[in-house]
């Protein structure tokens, strides 16, 4: 019997330190005028990167998204299967161009003028789970002497001699990866996955500066010839600091129609997310500034009407009072709009709520508190799934 429960909203504020977790094509920070005001930005694909990163190693499953299946199926080849490197490259390359998609031949990186033989790159990324590659693997060895005989794929027009039905059916393959986060594969029939969450842009509550940072290095052999009157290198980058809130959604029906009858799967993939995007942090440049904090606050809600994002309570930018910062601010910024939303659309929707976080009281809005993210995980998953069943 189908639950009443249809949507889980995670919302979490979280303050970084001096960092750039995002990079536009200038290098520059990312940023979004909102309430006329500048703010730093991290964009959902980026943090939804972070996110199945971790969300992969709680489940232990991985995908791979890439243009270059066929050259994964030629390491695989001859790495752990003993073939000589030739007959690999064009069993990847008949591999890349035996289904719909279309291909494209990889140019010689010292001529690009001139295309390589058995280098085919799909115009279209597959995003498949990692097992594929050994599945495509397992077809070339059905075909090993069909292709040693075969002729190099030199032009997108070539035809490859691998089975293209059965080439496909192998690129629509799923795990918990794709089932959850969706799949955009339009060129090969049946191949697309309606993805069951919904990640917004990280934007910080409250206006922001992006600051210049100057840098130099110095050459080791001159300095230890004792020549200090200058550097090796000198640069500048950017960065911003200040307290984001994060939001996504979890659309159960979506993800209980993409796992099928598997309810203990349904749980699984639900919990991990979650997870997932509490502690998740995106990389760029965490060499040089290790900016790995965990957030202030989480907060969940299982809903039974539609998602509701809080990015709205910040449109009026926060305010530091005195000395202090703008994480105490944020949350209770957070907790009071929660509270009037609830006032104006009503209570009836919420199956419920809680959150978890540095402050120990003040936040009532939120629902329950709990002492730490896996018990608040795991309420809002008794509540939404309560017989481990189907939503």
């Amino acid at each position: 019997m189908p639950m009443a429960a249809r949507f889980i909203d995670i919302h979490v504020v979280q303050s970084i330190p001096f960092a750039n977790l995002n990079r536009d094509d200038t290098n520059s920070v990312k940023t979004v005028q909102y309430g006329n005001v500048l703010r730093t930005r991290v964009s959902s694909q980026s943090w939804k990167r972070a996110i199945r990163g971790v969300f992969e190693d709680r489940i232990g499953q991985a995908a791979l998204r890439t243009r270059r299946i066929g050259e994964r199926v030629t390491r695989l080849l001859t790495e752990s299967r003993g073939w000589p490197w030739d007959l690999a490259e064009k069993a990847g390359a008949h591999t890349a161009a035996a289904s719909s998609i279309k291909f494209e031949l990889a140019k010689d990186p010292k001529d690009q003028k001139q295309i390589v033989a058995n280098k085919v790159l799909t115009n279209a990324m597959v995003y498949v789970p990692d097992t594929a590659v050994s599945a495509l693997a397992d077809l070339t060895e059905e075909f090993r002497e069909a292709l040693q005989s075969a002729k190099d794929i030199k032009k997108p027009a070539d035809k490859s001699i691998l089975p293209t039905d059965r080439v496909e059916t192998i690129l629509r393959a799923r795990n918990g990866v794709i089932n959850l986060f969706g799949r955009m594969l339009a060129e090969v029939d049946n191949a697309g996955v309606d993805g069951a969450v919904q990640v917004a842009h990280a934007l910080t509550t409250h206006e922001t500066d992006v600051e210049l940072d100057y840098f130099s290095a110095v050459d080791d052999i001159t300095a230890h010839w004792g020549d200090q009157s200058g550097s090796g290198h000198m640069g500048h980058t950017e960065f911003s600091a200040g307290t984001f809130y994060r939001f996504a959604t979890v659309d159960l029906r979506d993800l209980a129609r993409n796992v099928g009858d598997h309810p203990d799967q349904l749980r699984e993939l639900t919990a991990a997310f979650l997870s997932a995007f509490i502690l998740s942090l995106p990389q760029a440049k965490k060499n040089s500034t290790a900016p790995h904090t965990i957030p202030d606050l989480a907060h969940i809600s299982v809903r039974t009407d539609r998602p509701l994002s809080y990015a709205a309570a910040f449109e009026n930018p926060v305010i530091a009072s005195g000395q202090g910062g703008y994480g105490v601010p944020s949350r209770a910024t957070l907790s009071t709009y929660a509270g009037e939303a609830n006032r104006l659309l009503g209570t009836g929707g919420i199956l419920t709520a809680g959150w978890a976080g540095i402050d120990a009281k003040g936040l009532d809005s939120l629902g329950t508190r709990h002492t730490n993210y896996d018990t608040l995980i795991d309420t809002a998953l008794t509540h939404a799934l309560p017989s481990g069943g189907g939503a």
